[in-house]
């Protein structure tokens, strides 16, 4: 059995890299603007929770007369490339110890971001190797199985024994069902509560990761 993970919303909260990007952006604008850090911080968490991610910037910096094509581009910039402050909670930690290697990482995202925030989750580790899929084009992305490919040539295994524990049912899981693989959903973050088309969810749901551990073991007694 070859475990692979996901790594926002399934290794740890994304919330905590969105809201560690805002208060770079906030602690740049004050520098360069003039606008006080904390309520710029506070507006950007509030924007994110009344409309989304779509225009938070240019939403932000209109009021003070700051929504340039090169201001929103420099706080894009700084939100992407800044170095995060996240915390891997301590029972993920845990769990990522005691399981059978090898372990994988497959991620979707910009390569800088993601790399950032591997390190800064301390994440290199647990892991034999983590494919952060837009390194090989973004036409590898998700459903793309193309990392998954490479993991499986790796291992040289069947594509049944390969588990995908990821979070989006939009992308994570319908191409690997197809293929045999097991999928497991972790129904936390933003995509909890998604119903997802047919076809397109994982054989397995559960509500947190924690409980991955027991349904290996179940897995494991029913075989």
């Amino acid at each position: 059995m070859i475990l692979i993970f996901d790594l926002d919303d399934t290794l740890y909260d994304e919330r905590q890299f969105v809201e560690s990007g805002f208060r770079a952006v906030a602690a740049m604008a004050q520098q360069r603007w003039q606008l006080d850090a904390a309520a710029g911080f506070q507006r950007l968490c509030q924007l994110l929770d009344s409309q989304g991610r779509g225009r938070i910037f240019d939403e932000w910096l209109a009021p003070h007369n700051l929504a340039t094509k090169t201001n929103i581009s420099d706080c894009v910039r700084r939100y992407r490339l800044h170095k995060p402050a996240l915390t891997l909670p301590q029972a993920h930690r845990h769990m990522l110890e005691s399981l059978p290697g090898p372990l994988y990482i497959v991620t979707d995202g910009h390569k800088i971001v993601q790399q950032n925030k591997v390190e800064a989750l301390g994440l290199a580790p647990y892991f034999k190797r983590m494919f952060i899929t837009h390194r090989f084009g973004i036409k590898h992305a998700k459903p793309s199985t193309y990392c998954f490919e490479l993991i499986q040539k790796a291992e040289q295994c069947r594509w049944q024994d390969l588990v995908y524990i990821g979070d989006n049912p939009a992308k994570d899981f319908v191409n690997l069902n197809k293929k045999g693989a097991q999928t497991v959903r972790i129904l936390t973050g933003c995509h909890k509560d998604v119903q997802a088309k047919p076809g397109y969810d994982a054989k397995t749901r559960l509500h947190t990761l924690t409980e991955l551990m027991p349904q290996l073991k179940g897995n494991r007694n029913n075989a």
